[in-house]
């Protein structure tokens, strides 16, 4: 290879190098665009990914995607609360899923979204470049190394090689990651080499699209769910120890007509295919210096419960408006609540998907049940250093929980819904009563008041957002760029707002 030249980014140091543009790198690129932060995102694949690969959008991230103003395109190329059509080993066909999610004010998504992982990839894509910003294709990280100052990476594209700078270096690249392997922070856990899968895109005749179907056998289930905004079915089967399939059309209508006990199902050639095995891993620390890792190069798991995506979409939504803080002049010590905020997280998805592949392999079925840690709108950061309030212990919201939504809230232009009015990725406080001033120029302070007389003013003229919150008439609410609770104040102190800033800025 040629010896690197300098980039003219080299020479101006970016803010931040990203390594693969996954969902997750994607996400943290349109977080650092949208708030002005200079980056580069370089993927070391030609062009996007095929496959369907992670299908399931869990509620929070739709809103996270609400944020990032995308959730429109994810949701015309999906579909909500699929029903899922079972057939048990006696022969007999359970239905699930397809019950009417009631329509919650303070849940603006509350069902989880079918659509094939390229989709998701094409809506970001799409987005960045509304931001300016743009992925680089068949350009790799080769090495890298830090100092105090920033990070000086080698990136390669064919024969030619560059050297860029930047104050970070964020690794979102898979669970082979090389960012990982090559700041020497451990992946620990296991791969189970005799739980393995089947996954592909596959054509389909003989089969409605209206129900994500699955066959449960003695050998392992299989299933087809039908991906919407597309022509083609996800296939998924589950293999025997001992077993070393090949990835051909042949194998995969053998395992169906067998398990499904029809023959009136015909596949077609595979678009795009895959040997999934179980490895189940999570990285020791997720920064190393001036080098953080998010998504699958610090945590990967079973797909059971449709985790994986998600949680690394919500890594980089966490970090990217840290990131953005600290480069306008907030406090480095910002950027540690990054791995204490999210690895617990990642350790609690470990031990869910791992439970649900566990009762998978016990029921030999994909279990389908789903509550509040499955759709994500359970997590939160209770006892982080950004979370503080007045409150009781036994309060059912409490600062670091995620800020809920509220509908019918009368403004000057007309009803809104709250998330209409904390979009955009920055801090909003409520105020109930309190009677606060605006903190600073880029916080908007939002006054629950009788009558609306002014642009920041909202009349709760049904009581959802007094519920939601529990507050009362002097209740003091700060909320994140990300949607979590950073301060609650019943007490209505509206200087706990300034040191609060004073604190983290």
């Amino acid at each position: 290879m040629t010896k690197p030249k300098q980039s003219p980014q080299a020479r101006t140091a970016l803010t931040a190098l990203i390594v693969g543009a996954g969902p997750t790198g994607l996400t943290l690129a349109c977080e650092l665009a949208r708030s002005g932060v200079s980056f580069r995102l370089v993927e070391a694949a030609p062009g996007p990914q095929p496959g369907s690969r992670g299908k399931g959008v869990q509620p929070r991230t739709l809103e996270v995607f609400d944020d990032l103003g995308i959730v429109g395109r994810v949701l015309a190329h999906g579909r909500t609360a699929m029903p899922i059509r079972s057939a048990d080993l006696d022969g007999r066909v359970q239905q699930a899923g397809a019950e009417t999610v009631p329509d919650r004010p303070d849940i603006p998504y509350p069902a989880s979204l079918i659509t094939p992982e390229w989709r998701v990839e094409e809506a970001l894509r799409l987005r960045l470049a509304e931001l300016g910003g743009a992925v680089e294709f068949g350009t790799a990280l080769e090495s890298f190394s830090q100092s105090e100052e920033g990070v000086s990476a080698v990136i390669g594209q064919g024969s030619e090689a560059e050297t860029v700078t930047a104050q970070w270096l964020i690794g979102c690249d898979g669970g082979h990651s090389l960012v990982r392997k090559q700041t020497g922070i451990a992946f620990r856990g296991e791969t189970r080499e005799a739980v393995r899968m089947i996954v592909a895109d596959v054509g389909v005749d003989g089969l409605d699209r209206d129900a994500w179907h699955m066959w449960r056998h003695e050998e392992g289930p299989v299933n087809l769910c039908p991906l919407p905004s597309t022509d083609v079915f996800q296939y998924q089967a589950a293999i025997a120890p001992g077993q070393d399939p090949d990835l051909s059309r042949a194998t995969m209508q053998a395992i169906l007509d067998r398990r499904s006990g029809r023959t009136g199902i015909r596949l077609h050639e595979p678009e795009w295919s895959s040997l999934w095995r179980a490895n189940i891993r999570l990285a020791d620390r997720y920064r190393e210096g001036r080098v953080f890792l998010a998504g699958d190069a610090a945590h990967i798991h079973s797909p059971a419960g449709g985790q994986g995506m998600n949680t690394g979409i919500q890594d980089a939504y966490n970090l990217g408006w840290k990131l953005a803080a600290v480069t306008k002049g907030a406090s480095p010590a910002l950027l540690d609540s990054y791995e204490a905020e999210r690895r617990p997280v990642a350790a609690d998805v470990l031990a869910l998907s791992n439970a649900r592949l566990e009762q998978a392999i016990e029921q030999k079925s994909i279990p389908t049940h789903r509550d509040a840690r499955i759709t994500q709108l359970a997590v939160g950061y209770r006892g982080s250093v950004l979370a503080r309030d007045d409150r009781a212990e036994t309060a059912l919201l409490r600062a670091g929980d995620r800020a809920p939504d509220a509908t019918k809230l009368m403004t000057m232009h007309g009803e809104r819904r709250l998330f209409d009015l904390t979009r955009g990725g920055r801090f909003t406080v409520l105020d109930f009563g309190a009677m606060a001033e605006a903190a600073t120029p880029d916080v908007r302070t939002l006054h629950v008041v009788g009558q609306p007389a002014g642009p920041d003013d909202i009349a709760d003229t049904e009581g959802h957002l007094a519920r939601a919150y529990g507050a009362t008439g002097r209740t003091l609410v700060l909320i994140r760029p990300d949607g979590y609770l950073a301060l609650i104040s019943d007490a209505g102190d509206v200087s706990a707002v300034s040191r609060y800033f004073a604190e983290i800025r």
